[in-house]
């Protein structure tokens, strides 16, 4: 999962989170269709690496016990991409009760296999195979959703006139270029924690940090995408009105750090006490994680309109930087409370203090950014 939660904004380089963008619909179906050309183009390109050096790439990253897993890969990377497209595609058309029908299906009938099938057959094959048709069941539920609603679906006579699909390339080249190896080091700075908990400390001590990540992403996954989501085509259609973008900006952030500042300030007054209830006593060291983790998290989920308003503003490359900083900064404070210090908590601690100082830093330079377009 930590493998292919980097490789995936290769699949497609990140042309999908442009699908919002264009004016027309004619543009945006040429988007998807090269989106799902360079997708299938790297999952070939995957699979014939795979196939010729899986060994040596398991053995010099130390995987030999999933090396025969990997193969699915390339499979994963491509539902994943489609799962991709078909989801902005449904953001431009603003059909928001189809992406949530369609998340709450997946969601429950994932878990409801995990579930059904670890009770007879518990091994790690049955979580890898579920992990790689995941992405395929919901781009299937989403394509269903499609279908269901007429007014979004692409217009036939597109088929003829999105030929200048080159020229959509380079018009939104900077997602390439800057998005998608910025989604790529995003992914695996939010990895490191755990791959060096694990290595310093032990499988428990990164169980018990990805409990309290797991339990304190929920606000950020089940609010802050929703209000990302919804927020991106607002943004686009209030640049195309010119608009003030930092008003909306501004507000959208607001809303959010009220609706959030309880549960999060709860669980940095309370965490191990409410881990140690809830989960049992022996859960208390992944309540005291939270309890750092919530500052850090809370900034991260008052930061979803300013990473909804990135590609609006033009702010790819900058957040390419922004990225680079970001993962060279939590190396530094992983490394200082890991080794130089042996302490696990001081690690989390220091790890989430950046993230509020980076959290903050894009919000601040965001609002700023916004506000200098509605000026010119």
């Amino acid at each position: 999962m930590a493998i292919l939660a980097v490789v995936t904004p290769i699949a497609a380089l990140s042309y999908p989170i442009a699908i919002v963008l264009p004016k027309s619909d004619q543009d945006a179906v040429g988007i998807a269709k090269l989106s799902a050309f360079l997708s299938f183009t790297m999952a070939v390109l995957l699979t014939v690496i795979l196939l010729l050096f899986r060994h040596t790439i398991s053995d010099l990253l130390n995987l030999k016990d999933i090396a025969h897993f990997l193969l699915l890969i390339p499979a994963a990377m491509l539902f994943s991409a489609f799962y991709q497209i078909l989801q902005q595609w449904l953001i431009r058309k603003k059909q928001f009760k189809v992406t949530a029908k369609a998340a709450i299906i997946q969601s429950i009938s994932l878990n409801i296999a995990k579930v059904g099938i670890g009770c007879f057959h518990p091994v790690a094959l049955v979580l890898i195979v579920l992990a790689t048709v995941a992405n395929l069941l919901h781009a299937f539920l989403l394509w269903l959703g499609i279908r269901k609603q007429p007014n979004s679906l692409p217009s036939k006579t597109y088929k003829e006139k999105s030929s200048h699909i080159k020229g959509i390339a380079l018009k939104y080249q900077d997602f390439p270029l800057f998005r998608a190896p910025q989604v790529a080091i995003n992914a695996l700075s939010q990895s490191l924690p755990v791959l060096m908990l694990a290595s310093f400390f032990g499988p428990a001590s990164a169980g018990f940090y990805t409990l309290g990540k797991t339990v304190m992403g929920i606000p950020t996954t089940l609010i802050g995408k929703s209000v990302g989501d919804v927020f991106y085509p607002r943004l686009t259609e209030a640049s195309h009105n010119q608009e003030s973008l930092f008003r909306l900006i501004l507000k959208a952030t607001l809303a959010l750090a009220a609706v959030g500042f309880f549960p999060y300030a709860a669980v940095v007054a309370f965490g191990p006490w409410l881990f140690s209830f809830i989960f049992g006593p022996e859960w208390v060291i992944a309540g005291e994680y939270a309890r750092w983790m919530a500052v850090w998290l809370y900034f991260g989920f008052l930061n979803r309109p300013s990473v909804a308003a990135i590609a609006t503003l033009s702010m790819q490359d900058a957040f390419l930087v922004y990225e680079i900083i970001s993962i060279l900064l939590r190396c530094a404070a992983l490394y200082t409370g890991f080794v130089l210090f042996s302490d696990e908590v001081l690690a989390v601690l220091l790890f989430s203090s950046v993230g509020v100082v980076l959290n903050f830093s894009l919000v601040l330079y965001t609002l700023i950014k916004s506000r200098k377009i509605n000026f010119e």
